[in-house]
């Protein structure tokens, strides 16, 4: 549940900052106890905006402030 709170904060604060942005939550089976944010360009290309894994304890470190990684998306697109 916790997992899902925070990707839906997520994804919505990327969508508030970026008009028409398409936001996947796990497209594919995540890893078990993490939490990631990534960017998959138009090329074909990703970058990670954000890696819960080797954070914590404790357990509210492996999650993202969603302002952070909006920041680190705009920085990413520029």
């Amino acid at each position: 549940r916790v997992f899902g709170r925070n990707a839906a904060a997520v994804s919505e604060a990327l969508r508030g900052a970026v008009a028409h942005l398409p936001v996947e939550i796990n497209p594919r089976q995540p890893r078990r106890n993490s939490f990631e944010v990534s960017l998959v360009k138009e090329d074909g290309s990703t970058v990670e905006l954000w890696s819960g894994i080797g954070k914590g304890p404790p357990r509210k470190l492996k999650f993202p402030q969603p302002e952070a990684v909006v920041e680190a998306l705009k920085s990413s697109l520029a």
